[in-house]
Formats: structure tokens, sequence, C-alpha cells
């Protein structure tokens, strides 16, 4: 019988990275795919920069700031009523069709345990506060667009949520918190949050890029696969359970 990953207690937190994480896909990626398909954006331009940014992101050579100019400009130039109501079709369209089962399993075993549940992701909140309510995750740590007299301004607010900013923003929400944080564990993809996996008391890697595969592997952190059926399954050998049966590879 596996042990628990974590203490069952309130004062444990399981933070999950959200693209390609829990989600089967990019979710910053594909509401830029889907203002192209509707047209509101300049397809080619906007495609081809798209499609850059996001090679960038996955090679570790992403300009945040520039990339945060391209994706958060179009919400400026368009009231939030017509925003909320082409994110409400992005959802349906984009993002229920990469909700993976076993993510949604591996959350409600974190939730049965009355661990913290968090989000904490570089996609901008705009994006990514319905996609948190979908996983019934009450807590989003995401880079903030910047509203200002009922409009997105196209700029963002404080410290993007990428990279060391992780840490850095991770560490201001824990400040909010009313009782003391014993253990926390991260789920992630990337190597983009390998400062974050290094700061937590159990880093995971989930579906890992190659970097981040190679990393788990030098540390023997547990690797899993959320992209295998209706269950997690276990990638390699590992030193602690999750909280939940998982399947071996």
């Amino acid at each position: 019988m596996p042990n628990n990953f974590i203490s069952p207690s309130s004062n444990q937190i399981a933070l999950f990275d959200l693209d390609n994480t829990l989600l089967g896909g990019d979710s910053d990626y594909l509401w830029g795919q889907f203002l192209v398909e509707k047209g509101i954006v300049e397809r080619q331009w906007y495609e081809s920069e798209n499609s850059r940014f996001y090679e960038d992101y996955r090679s570790g050579t992403l300009d945040i700031a520039e990339f945060l100019e391209f994706v958060l400009k179009p919400l400026s130039q368009h009231p939030v009523s017509q925003l909320h109501l082409w994110r409400e079709q992005f959802i349906v369209e984009k993002i229920q069709p990469i909700l993976l089962p076993a993510a949604k399993k591996l959350v409600d075993s974190h939730r049965r345990q009355r661990h913290v549940l968090v989000i904490i992701t570089a996609t901008n909140a705009f994006v990514t506060e319905p996609i948190a309510k979908l996983f019934g995750i009450p807590h989003l740590i995401a880079t903030q667009p910047e509203f200002k007299q009922g409009r997105y301004t196209g700029r963002f607010s404080g410290i993007p949520c990428f990279q060391e900013g992780k840490i850095q923003r991770f560490q201001a929400w824990l400040q909010n918190l009313d009782n003391p944080i014993d253990t926390s564990c991260f789920y992630s993809d990337s190597h983009n949050d390998l400062p974050l996996l290094q700061q937590v008391s159990q880093p995971v890697a989930v579906d890992p890029d190659p970097q981040l595969e190679k990393a788990a592997k030098e540390k023997d952190w547990p690797i899993l696969s959320l992209r295998s059926g209706k269950d997690p399954v276990m990638l390699s050998p590992v030193k602690a359970d999750l909280p939940m049966e998982t399947k071996n590879a």
C-alpha cells in the first residue's frame, strides 16, 4: 500500500503548474490561436509571433516582458464584456478538449487530504482564472494583467510569474496565509520551473520536457505522466509516494 506523499494537513500545499502539466496543451498559446481563428487579430503576423514566443519559451530563451506586451495588447483593445464572451468560447473550444482525467484525479487526491491547492502559472490571470475553476482549485498565482478604470491596459502588474519570478510570487502569497506551511510539493512539466522545483519540499516532474527530465533523473525526483489514461502513471522509481494509487509504466 502506498504511503502519503505528504502528511494530510491543511498546512500542506500542493502546487500545480498549469500548461502541459494539468492540461494536455498550453492555454497561453491556444488563446493566441483562438484570437487568430476568430479574426480578432491579424492572422499572419500574430500567428507567426505566437509560435515564435512559444518556441522561445520551450527553449528557455523567452523575453517575458516582450511576450507580455504581445499577449496582453489584445485585452486593451476590446471592452471587458466582449473579452469575457470570447473567453467563454475559448474555454469550450480549446480548453475542455485538453482536460486530462488523470490530472483531475491527482488534484482530487490532494483535495481529499485537505491540502491547500494552488495553480501557479506564467500564463496571465485573465486566461487562467476560469481554468482554475474547472479544476476546483481555489488559489491561483498567475501573471497579472493591469486593469484600470474598467479596462485592461495592455501592461502587466507586479512581477511576472515566470522562472525565478514564480519563487517571488509564491513567497509573497505565503505571507498572506494565516497558518504556517509545513511542506509543499510542486508538479511541473517545464525546465523553466526548475527554480521553484528546487525550493519546494517535494518536486515532481510531470510529462517533462527533455531538460527537466534530465534534471529530474539526476536529482532522483519522481517523474509522473498524466497523459496515459485515467490514472497517473509513474515513469521512474520514486522515494516518496503520491497521495493516491498510481500505475507503473
